[in-house]
């Protein structure tokens, strides 16, 4: 029975890694911008944060390092798609391959650096209480974070004023512009709040999920976070529980692994991807129910005067 209580928490720590991801990206669309450089800018975080940590032993300092990079990336990716209009698909698959490849080469004299010894947590010295302790208070802060997060996305988008304009510039924002509403900075703020919250899920990744660095570390998980938008329809509670079910899945397969399953391990490896593809199959076979929950501009460029 002790596994059990383990495999959960593991489970939250993977899954935070995509839910800080993909709500940075559900922020992006919330405007109406598609960024698909999320595996780019988690890629150039990751390494700017575990580095940072290597050089600084500061985690503090290694996450606000993945934020930057993130940030920096998707102001970069915001320039060309929002002001000079570039097309926001490939001008994301290029982010994706820069980051990729830019990565790659930072990160060739980190293969083998290593760390300060990772902080260990006992939240109230609850953590030693039998199951619900492993599960949920051992946790680090930012699986905490996640979920305020989520709590603060909901309130932010569906209580306040800049979640209202923010909605509006994602659904009309022809009419967002008629109203005064500056449309193109609002986007930009948007993206560049999406790009630091990739970096964070970067950097937890290299600082904190897997403390050591490799080359494409992040191994599609920046592409199951933009699904994972499309998996909670544009909701940060149903966003949330979607990366906590991958995340799960993507612990099963390591849990399977270790008790000797019969199961090839390449097919176990294997399913967190099919199960993106299956619930992503299953959610495009009513596309009404996509286009009622999708910001009508989602993926349209915005010409101010056109």
């Amino acid at each position: 029975m002790d596994a059990y209580p383990l495999l959960f928490a593991s489970t939250l720590t993977a899954g935070t890694v995509l839910a800080l991801a993909a709500l940075g990206l559900l922020i992006n669309e919330k405007s109406g911008v598609v960024n698909l450089g999320a595996e780019g800018m988690m890629l150039c975080a990751a390494i700017a944060g575990f580095a940072t940590v290597v050089h600084t032993g500061s985690d503090t300092l290694g996450f606000l390092a993945g934020m930057a990079a993130g940030a920096v990336l998707a102001a970069a990716f915001g320039w060309l798609v929002i002001w000079l209009n570039a097309n926001q698909y490939a001008t994301g698959l290029a982010l994706t391959l820069f980051g990729a490849g830019f990565s790659a080469f930072v990160g060739i004299n980190y293969v083998q650096a290593q760390m300060p010894p990772r902080p260990r947590f006992n939240w109230l010295g609850l953590g030693d209480l039998p199951v619900i302790g492993p599960a949920l208070m051992r946790q680090h802060p930012l699986v905490y974070f996640g979920i305020a997060l989520t709590v603060f996305l909901i309130w932010m988008l569906y209580r306040t004023r800049v979640g209202l304009v923010l909605r509006a510039v994602g659904e009309s924002p022809e009419s967002a512009h008629a109203l005064g509403y500056p449309v193109r900075r609002i986007r930009m703020i948007a993206v560049v709040a999406g790009g630091a919250l990739c970096g964070l899920a970067g950097g937890f990744l290299s600082i904190i999920y897997t403390p050591l660095w490799v080359e494409g570390m992040v191994a599609g998980k920046g592409w199951i976070a933009l699904a994972l938008t499309t998996f909670g329809t544009w909701r940060p509670a149903r966003v949330l529980l979607g990366a906590y079910l991958f995340g799960g899945v993507t612990m099963l397969q390591f849990y399977l692994q270790s008790q000797g399953s019969p199961i090839p391990s390449q097919l176990l490896t294997a399913l967190p991807y099919l199960a993106t593809v299956v619930v992503l199959a299953l959610i495009s076979r009513n596309p009404t129910w996509i286009r009622v929950n999708m910001p009508a501009s989602l993926g349209k460029p915005f010409h101010p005067g056109s």
